[in-house]
This record gives structure tokens, sequence and C-alpha cells, in this order.
């Protein structure tokens, strides 16, 4: 039951990873790191009024980086006996021995690893019976059904539930960790009218479950959106403007981090290669990393290297500042670290002066953007092709909604044409942007 909690506690999860630690360096490591890991969850589905799944989950592992010299092997484990972690040592000492010399590999500089870290409040236990996960899947449905007589089917509706803790440790002396959570409502449901359907969903998702709304307002909310999608018409193939909604627009930030990430960037495989200090965006865009957030989804102390997360501009009146780096990937593009081993942490586009209608009502004439399909990004050449659904816009209001759409350009393009952004912010995982408007996208019927 999820009631249990975890079953080891914080010291217990240090002492495996520093028993990882001292028998790498009696085996001859000449640095080495570890990673200790456990977590459980539960997640419970409901369709049609009836329990569909019922999932629980709990794991743990232990991972195990060795370098010798330069050269770096990397194992892990799920049985935390003392045996089992000496031979997930030496295993990774093998793989060190068969590799090449890598001048980049190496534990972060000790300058650089965390000190001190800070209570972020990521923490916030729910002790969810399946029963009450259950009630709670149940009532979100039945709040969409319940809606609008247009709501004919549902693809069911999720609650779920998930606890983690770890510590990370490195032969430099470095050890920190701490608990977190991770809590969601969701829901799916299918619209019908003379002979044609439209599905739509909403979710919601917080590390604190007191402040996900009511899972009734869930329901609604994905109903709602089902129905307003009923009627789609065909339009004009031409070159519009289109408002990526605030949920969606997050994708757009995703294109970026992707391509702005150390990886892609050293194994020249990016359409912003060579772009620091260039100007990529509009001069009103500004998007900054804040880390320490309390409480919110991707707030960090330090990254998977242990490295001290720091609140910077990734974007400056239009200009990158920053790449996304790990230790290994600064080093390859002669570059410092940004402590983004392992992602990105709460990029905040500011909120803009207009909510969506206002953006519509900006834009005159074009397309709003709720839902996109498939999967037609080149990050290397920045070449955008992508499924879309949502409403065409005419004097700034609603038309229509439409579907079956081809919505194309080119990244580089797209983020120097951003010509609004919303006030309707939405959080999605650590990106948090209101809706983008985005001028002469190529819209194809």
């Amino acid at each position: 039951m999820t009631e249990q909690g975890f079953l080891l506690d914080c010291a217990a999860l240090r002492q495996f990873a520093e028993d990882a630690l001292l028998h790498a360096r009696k085996q001859g490591a000449t640095a080495a790191e570890a990673y200790a890991h456990e977590g459980f969850g539960l997640s419970v589905t409901a369709r049609l009024r009836d329990v569909e799944s019922i999932e629980y989950n709990r794991g743990k592992d232990l991972s195990i980086s060795v370098y010798l010299g330069q050269r770096l092997g990397h194992a892990s484990t799920s049985d935390f006996s003392h045996r089992a972690i000496k031979e997930t040592v030496e295993s990774a000492l093998s793989i060190a021995r068969f590799t090449k010399e890598d001048d980049c590999a190496g534990l972060p500089e000790e300058t650089l690893l965390a000190k001190e870290i800070p209570d972020l409040d990521l923490y916030h236990p729910w002790r969810l019976g399946t029963k009450e996960a259950i009630d709670l899947a149940i009532r979100c449905e039945n709040a969409a059904l319940n809606l609008d007589a247009r709501i004919k089917n549902s693809e069911g509706a999720s609650v779920s539930t998930h606890e983690t803790q770890f510590v990370a440790a490195n032969s430099l002396g470095f050890m920190g960790g701490y608990p977190t959570s991770r809590h969601s409502i969701s829901c799916s449901v299918i619209a019908e009218q003379d002979k044609a359907m439209q599905r739509d969903y909403w979710y919601e998702s917080n590390r604190d479950a007191a402040r996900i709304i009511m899972p009734e307002s869930i329901g609604e909310k994905a109903a709602r959106r089902a129905a307003s999608r009923l009627g789609a018409k065909k339009i004009q193939t031409g070159v519009f403007p289109v408002i990526f909604e605030a949920p969606v627009a997050a994708s757009l930030l995703g294109h970026f981090t992707r391509a702005a990430s150390g990886g892609a960037l050293y194994r020249k495989a990016s359409f912003l290669l060579d772009q620091l200090g260039q100007t990529v965006f509009p001069a009103f865009f500004n998007l900054h990393e804040r880390p320490h957030l309390p409480g919110e989804l991707s707030s960090a102390p330090f990254d998977r290297e242990g490295v001290t997360t720091r609140d910077r501009d990734v974007v400056k009146d239009g200009v990158l500042e920053g790449y996304f780096l790990s230790v290994y990937s600064g080093r390859k593009l002669g570059l410092p670290t940004t402590a983004n081993a392992g992602g990105s942490h709460n990029l905040l586009l500011p909120a803009g002066e207009h909510d969506l209608s206002g953006l519509m009502l900006l834009m005159g004439r074009g397309l709003l953007v709720t839902e996109l399909l498939g999967y037609g990004v080149n990050i290397v050449t920045g070449d955008y092709s992508r499924g879309a659904a949502g409403f065409w816009i005419e004097n700034g209001e609603i038309a229509h909604p439409v579907e079956e759409i081809t919505i194309a350009g080119n990244l580089s393009t797209m983020l120097r044409n951003i010509v609004a952004i919303g006030s309707d912010i939405w959080i999605s995982g650590s990106k948090q942007t209101g809706s983008i408007m985005v001028e002469g996208m190529t819209i194809a019927a």
C-alpha cells in the first residue's frame, strides 16, 4: 500500500553510496560517483465509471561510475546487498579498463560542488489509498460525462502519485540528497455529434496534491475542450500567424532547449550551433532559469553531478546568453558547466500583457493551435512540420474549430518571429509559459 512509504531511510541510502565509493577506491579507481535511489507510486484509471487499471510500483537502484584516469565505466544494480554493491563496482571497473581515454571525462571541479543544500519544499507525501484514488478518478470522469450530452465516450480518468528519495555522492567528498513527490489527475473524453467525434483532455500535476484543483474541475474542462472541437471545418492553405496555446507552447521551448543542449552542440547537430551571444529571439524575449523556486516541479539545489544550481538568464533581450551544459559537454565545448546535467530547471518565460483572448484580438485572423500531432522536428536544421488541431480566428474571435492540418516553418525563423507572449502562464514540467504567437507560418489543409 502507498501508506507504507519508503522502506529505507536516507541514512541507509547514504551508506550504500559510501560503501560503493569506498570499494571503488580500494579497487584502484582514481575517482568515482554513486547514485542511490528508491521510489514508489500508485496509478489508477477509471473508464465509464468502472475501474480499468490499478498499478503499483516500487523500486530501488544504485548506479556507480568509476574512472581510471580518464577512462570511464558505469554499472548499476537493484540489489543493495554488500556483495552486489561490490560486484557492481567491479563490473564498472572492468568496463573502464576497456574504454578509450577521453580528455573531457572526470568529476566536476570541487569548487563547483554544492556545499549547502537548501530545503526547496519538494516533498509532499500523499498517502492515497487505492479505494480513495478510484473514487477521485470516478468523480473526475463523472463530471466530464455529466457536463454535456455530447460527451458520449471516455478514454478514462487517471489519478497517480509518486514519491522518490535519492542520495548522490562522489569521491571528492560531495554527498547530498532529498525526497521528492509528484502527483497528478487527468481526464480524456470523446464528444460526438452528427456521427463526428472529437477527443480532448486536461490534467494537473504538482508536488503537493493540495495544490491540484478539484477532480470535477479537471473533468469538466476536458469535456468543454472536447465539445468545443465538434463541427470542425477545412481552411485554406496559406501563410498565417499562429497562436500556440500555452500547454502546447511549452513544446517550442522544449525544441529550443534540445537545440541549446550540450550534447547536440558538441556533436554539431543543432541549428543553434555557434549562436551563443547572438540574437535568436525578438528583443522583448527573455527566458530565465530559476532552480530554487520552492515547491516547483523542476527545482533542484544541485544537478545530477552535484554541481550547485544558480539563477541565470538563458535569453536576455533576445540574445542567447547560455546553453544547457553538463560538466562533460561543457568541456567538449570549452565552456563551463551550467549545472544542467539531468536537464533544465524551471524555465520561466515572463507573461505578456495580453491573455489568450487578447492575443486573438491582436492576431485578428489566423490559427489557434490547441493540439500538436506527430513529430516532424529536425533539431539539426530547424525544419518544423507537425499535424495540428485547433480553431480558426476571424476578427479576433473563434470562427470554428479546425482539424487535419499541418503547420510548417523553420525553428530559427519561428523563434525570431515570435510577436507576443500571453499572460495565461501554464506550467509543463520544467517550462512555464503563456500562449505564444508566431508570425508567418505555413498552414496546409
